[in-house]
């Protein structure tokens, strides 16, 4: 038993006719970082939201870190299909990730608008990798990318008709 459990994970070399795999899994990487710390914050604030329209973005917002979260292992799964390894660290999802947090204190509308923004440049950075997985045939990543992409373009409009007065 103590031989099963001293097993280092590692990279693999991967044969499915995908170009270039360690700069897709550096994508997805990015990705990945971005998708967690957007889970954290629409939790944090799912937590947080005060007045009239808490009962909207309280749901709203828990259907999307819910979704999120899911997606967040999908992502490392398609890293570790591809023979690398997933972002082990909170360091480097932080470190990767090209989102920002917001100082405490934010109205329910400063929430909701950071949150949009926020599936806005993660919907912008998985174009970028569904092009760049596109580029390299692997057709696997291009699919999950358009997806996740479909999933922050529809949360970023959610939250934005929340937030029209």
């Amino acid at each position: 038993m103590s031989e099963a459990l001293s097993v280092v994970p590692s990279r693999d070399d991967v044969a499915t006719g995908v170009r270039d795999t360690s700069v897709i899994a550096s994508g997805i990487a990015d990705v990945l970082a971005d998708t967690y710390r957007l889970v954290f914050k629409t939790h944090a604030y799912h937590w947080n939201v005060e007045g009239p329209a808490f009962f909207s973005v309280h749901k709203l917002t828990e259907a999307q870190y819910e979704n999120m979260f899911a997606a967040t292992d999908e992502l490392a799964e398609r890293i570790r299909a591809l023979g690398h390894l997933a972002p082990s660290s909170l360091a480097d999802i932080v470190s990767r990730s090209n989102l920002e947090d917001k100082a405490g204190g934010l109205t329910a509308a400063e929430m909701v608008e950071d949150l949009a923004h926020s599936h806005e440049r993660v919907a912008h950075r998985l174009h970028a990798l569904a092009e760049l997985a596109g580029e390299r045939k692997d057709i696997v990543t291009e699919d999950l990318a358009t997806a996740r992409s479909a999933f922050h373009e529809q949360a970023a409009w959610m939250l934005r008709a929340i937030a029209k007065s």
